[in-house]
């Protein structure tokens, strides 16, 4: 029974550490597009976000080789969003604060306010942005880059992750470690195949005349994983997406405690790992590949002509994250502690699950998942 476990472990370790190794040469930071300078609408909803809007508004308008504007939609905030964006937008005419229409039914807030802005939008190029972003001076320019030199008609860039509880330090860096584990970029790249749309819901760029073909956020109403969801729109009308490495040119804390990281991931996790279905495909790669060879180590006197397999198997666990840990500027602690961060992950998609199967799915910022589209 061991030698079985070793072999699956063995197996599961390998698969993810090659496909890590070859996304390396693909996942790379943009460069910005030589002889242009493109107009941009930055559009950035905000719901309650007065701790740090300023500082997410006032690092876009300081971009460089870029002609913009900064539209921002206050989704019904209860604190100071609004007046500080206000006081904002008095010093500088390239902003604009907008309220939010009301939230119809079947609609989750975020992709609501984003719809809303995109008909506020004066340029033909967007930029969606969460309110947690802080961007670099040449980051628009660069995006910008890489949607031209790409051909996709939908881009994202990564952040670079900031971290401090400690269940920030162990789940939130999983982000870039599972993308360039489990999705093959080349092949995304090659194709619009549905099902390889992903992306990072902080940051999105696109034109208004493909976000119109792909239904916008529209078409991902009732979402609460746009990271995900909306690629798969602009997929799913033949339009290619891709993604980059956006660690040089933009930083986002977007969970401060253990609860709001939980409540988070949870949010997202049935329109990703926890479907009805995926949960039990990830669970068996991820616990097997990363959990499981830890497991058997105490184990290793029993097993017979496969013993060999568990200490590279381990290895090969390892590395890619402790990896992930220097290259993308993510704390260490988290990535010796890989096996456990795992767990935490795996509990969060089962924490996810189980609130479907109840029929009470994790909301968002006090508002439900919207019912019609909750995932059974």
């Amino acid at each position: 029974m061991f030698d079985a476990f070793a072999i699956v472990a063995f197996v599961l370790a390998l698969l993810p550490f090659l496909m890590y190794l070859r996304n390396l040469r693909e996942f790379r930071r943009p460069e910005p597009a030589a002889g242009e300078v493109p107009h941009l609408s930055v559009l950035i909803p905000a719901r309650n976000e007065e701790g740090g809007i300023a500082a997410c508004v006032e690092a876009v308008l300081v971009s460089r080789a870029v002609t913009l504007e900064v539209i921002v939609l206050d989704d019904g905030s209860t604190d100071r969003t609004a007046e500080i964006v206000r006081e904002i937008a008095a010093r500088d005419p390239r902003v604009r604060l907008e309220p939010a229409p009301p939230l119809p039914p079947g609609w989750a807030g975020k992709q609501h306010a984003c719809y809303a802005l995109s008909q506020l939008a004066k340029y033909d190029a967007f930029a969606f942005l969460d309110a947690d972003v802080r961007l670099s001076d040449t980051a628009l320019s660069r995006m910008h880059g890489f949607r031209l030199t790409s051909g996709a008609a939908l881009v994202s860039g990564f952040p670079r992750q900031e971290t401090r509880t400690i269940l920030e330090v162990l789940v939130v860096p999983l982000i870039n470690w599972l993308l360039l584990s489990y999705l093959p970029i080349h092949r995304m790249r090659a194709s619009s195949q549905t099902g390889l749309g992903a992306g990072c819901g902080q940051w999105f760029l696109t034109t208004r005349e493909a976000y119109q073909k792909a239904g916008g956020h529209e078409a991902v109403k009732g979402s609460f994983h746009d990271g995900i969801m909306l690629p798969r729109a602009y997929r799913a009308v033949g339009l290619k997406t891709d993604l980059c490495d956006g660690t040089a040119d933009a930083t986002c804390r977007m969970y401060r405690s253990a609860g709001q990281v939980w409540n988070g991931f949870a949010k997202n996790a049935r329109e990703g790992m926890a479907g009805s279905t995926q949960i039990w495909i990830w669970t068996m790669l991820l616990f097997c590949g990363h959990v499981l060879p830890f497991v058997l180590l105490p184990f290793f006197d029993r097993l017979n002509d496969v013993s060999w397999l568990l200490p590279p198997a381990c290895v090969m666990s390892m590395t890619p994250r402790i990896d992930a840990a220097f290259r993308f500027r993510q704390p260490l602690l988290g990535a010796l502690l890989h096996p456990v961060a795992v767990l935490g992950l795996l509990a969060i998609q089962w924490y996810a699950a189980a609130r479907a199967w109840l029929g009470t799915p994790v909301g968002w910022k006090g508002r439900p998942k919207p019912m019609s589209e909750v995932a059974t």
